[in-house]
Protein backbone atom coordinates (compact mmCIF):
# COMPACT_ATOMS: atom_id res chain seq x y z
CA UNK A 1 0.00 0.00 0.00
CA UNK A 2 1.11 3.68 -0.70
CA UNK A 3 1.53 5.67 2.23
CA UNK A 4 -0.42 8.59 1.28
CA UNK A 5 0.90 11.13 3.20
CA UNK A 6 -1.92 13.32 2.64
CA UNK A 7 -2.73 16.63 4.23
CA UNK A 8 -6.65 17.76 4.64
CA UNK A 9 -7.74 21.12 3.77
CA UNK A 10 -10.47 22.29 6.09
CA UNK A 11 -13.29 24.95 5.80
CA UNK A 12 -14.41 27.08 8.44
CA UNK A 13 -16.41 25.13 10.16
CA UNK A 14 -13.59 22.52 10.87
CA UNK A 15 -14.99 20.49 7.65
CA UNK A 16 -12.36 18.61 5.18
CA UNK A 17 -13.18 19.89 2.30
CA UNK A 18 -9.89 18.87 -0.22
CA UNK A 19 -7.13 16.63 0.28
CA UNK A 20 -3.26 18.00 -0.90
CA UNK A 21 -0.74 14.96 -2.51
CA UNK A 22 2.92 15.47 -3.09
CA UNK A 23 3.25 14.88 -7.00
CA UNK A 24 4.82 11.60 -6.79
CA UNK A 25 2.28 10.48 -4.64
CA UNK A 26 -0.43 11.69 -7.56
CA UNK A 27 1.92 10.15 -10.33
CA UNK A 28 1.72 7.20 -9.09
CA UNK A 29 -2.12 6.73 -7.93
CA UNK A 30 -2.53 8.48 -11.96
CA UNK A 31 -0.34 5.68 -13.27
CA UNK A 32 -2.13 2.69 -11.35
CA UNK A 33 -5.51 4.60 -12.58
CA UNK A 34 -4.90 4.44 -16.28
CA UNK A 35 -3.03 0.80 -15.95
CA UNK A 36 -6.13 -0.41 -14.31
CA UNK A 37 -8.41 1.32 -16.94
CA UNK A 38 -6.41 0.06 -20.08
CA UNK A 39 -6.80 -3.47 -18.51
CA UNK A 40 -10.20 -2.92 -18.18
CA UNK A 41 -10.89 -1.51 -22.14
CA UNK A 42 -8.64 -4.47 -23.33
CA UNK A 43 -10.89 -7.06 -21.26
CA UNK A 44 -13.84 -5.61 -22.77
CA UNK A 45 -12.68 -5.83 -26.49
CA UNK A 46 -10.95 -8.84 -26.40
CA UNK A 47 -14.42 -10.95 -28.46
CA UNK A 48 -13.83 -7.57 -31.27
CA UNK A 49 -12.52 -8.72 -34.62
CA UNK A 50 -8.82 -8.05 -35.18
CA UNK A 51 -6.73 -7.16 -38.15
CA UNK A 52 -4.57 -9.66 -39.53
CA UNK A 53 -0.69 -7.58 -40.26
CA UNK A 54 -2.06 -6.73 -43.65
CA UNK A 55 -5.31 -5.86 -43.03
CA UNK A 56 -4.28 -3.32 -40.22
CA UNK A 57 -1.45 -1.82 -43.03
CA UNK A 58 -4.19 -1.00 -46.00
CA UNK A 59 -6.29 0.07 -43.09
CA UNK A 60 -3.51 2.23 -41.80
CA UNK A 61 -2.66 3.81 -45.73
CA UNK A 62 -6.16 5.20 -46.17
CA UNK A 63 -6.74 7.15 -42.93
CA UNK A 64 -6.46 10.73 -44.11
CA UNK A 65 -2.77 12.27 -43.36
CA UNK A 66 -2.54 15.21 -41.08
Amino acid sequence: MIDLNEKYIINKQQKPVAVQLDIKTFRKIEEVLEDYALGKYMEETDSDEKFTLEEAQKFYKKLPKS
